[in-house]
């Protein structure tokens, strides 16, 4: 996901790890943002990945108690959401972002041992691709990045319980 207004960066580095991925365990829910959910299903389709794609999604809390790991943006909004939610991730800042604030927000989550982090411009899918995997089946980092992201946030607000 890459907010509200998607994040062609990231829908751009998956569309390219789609062809090593397809023959991994996993479902994929993208949310793509308005422009890239066509291009996005398709791609999926043709790489035979079992996928949800939308270009937004309005039960956020639906899609995380879903996932085992989350592909994001470093807003702070979602990171409050991926620590509520108790989700490992990998973040990839917004490279425009003022002051570079996505990265120092990423590297909180880093720091916990609770996120990977990944600069879009230095993305290259072979290497990208290779730690979605090597996330996706190793259960124990797992958990444990889940815990510590778990940790970041303690409180949980009553709107938004995870039912993982």
């Amino acid at each position: 996901m890459g907010g509200s207004q998607g994040a062609s960066g990231i829908n751009q580095v998956l569309f390219k790890c789609a062809p090593m991925l397809k023959d991994k365990p996993l479902q994929i829910i993208h949310l793509t943002g308005e422009r890239d959910d066509r291009l996005a299903a398709a791609n999926y389709q043709r790489e035979c990945i079992p996928h949800y794609v939308a270009p937004f999604h309005h039960r956020m809390e639906d899609a995380y108690s879903a996932a085992d790991l989350v592909i994001s943006r470093a807003g702070a909004a979602s990171l409050s959401e991926l620590s509520q939610f108790g989700l490992a991730s990998i973040l990839i800042p917004y490279p425009y972002a003022t002051d570079d604030h996505q990265t120092c927000n990423a590297k909180v989550f880093v720091d916990a041992g609770a996120a990977e982090l990944q600069h879009e411009r230095q993305c290259d899918s072979e290497t990208f691709s290779a730690l979605i995997s090597n996330l996706l089946t190793d259960d124990r980092r797992r958990e444990q990045m889940s815990a510590a992201a778990r940790a970041i946030l303690p409180v949980m607000p009553p709107t938004m319980s995870p039912t993982k």
